[in-house]
């Protein structure tokens, strides 16, 4: 597959199903412009939740990617980014990090926001507290050392948490962000303001 046909494809997965993409929503958690919004410290049951989606009326969602594996198509889905106009979060793994740091600073210098997706890309649940917290300080070191930046979102892997998990995420000055929509079901018509999607850094687009 040429460039131009990768560059198609992906334009035609981010473009899908979307009226309008913005990253403003993700970013309101923090700020507080977004006042009603599903938060970390929410109880159900006694379980703590992560962010799925936030209350929203206008015509807007949160475009995020999970990058572990490879990096043959990050400029074309910058150079893509850029032409629309959209700013997403890239949630980056500790190893995808340390290999491509190159894309890494591109990222950042072209104004997406930078998340954290854990160093070793493992079942969260199944730390210990100091394991959740090692796991994720070190991605941070890693960034903040190549960038300067101190992320606050961290995504788990598998979509898999705990209140420990996230306890620990909360605790490490983090928001535990999760998705509820992914990459193979937006083909369908969007009619929900306010979801986060989900698509995956993977090393061949035929892998979405």
């Amino acid at each position: 597959m040429d460039i131009d046909e990768e560059r198609e494809k992906i334009g035609k997965f981010i473009k899908a199903g979307l009226v309008v993409m913005s990253i403003i929503l993700l970013l309101g958690i923090i700020g507080g412009s977004v006042k009603k919004v599903v938060t970390v410290s929410k109880m159900q049951d006694e379980r703590k939740l992560p962010i799925y989606c936030v209350d929203c009326s206008e015509k807007k969602v949160a475009l995020s990617f999970d990058a572990a594996w490879g990096n043959e198509d990050t400029q074309a889905i910058l150079d893509i980014l850029a032409k629309h106009n959209v700013h997403v979060t890239f949630f980056m793994t500790g190893g995808w990090v340390e290999t491509y740091p190159d894309d890494v600073k591109a990222i950042a210098a072209a104004g997406h926001d930078l998340g954290n997706h854990s160093e070793n890309h493992k079942q969260m649940s199944q730390l210990s507290k100091e394991e959740c917290k090692e796991e994720i300080q070190k991605v941070h070191d890693k960034v903040k050392a190549l960038t300067g930046i101190d992320m606050t979102l961290f995504r788990p892997p598998y979509g898999d948490y705990n209140n420990t998990l996230v306890e620990s995420v909360n605790e490490l000055g983090y928001h535990c962000v999760q998705w509820d929509v992914e990459t193979l079901v937006i083909k369908r018509k969007m009619t929900i303001y306010g979801n986060l999607l989900l698509f995956h850094r993977c090393k061949s687009l035929s892998d979405l």
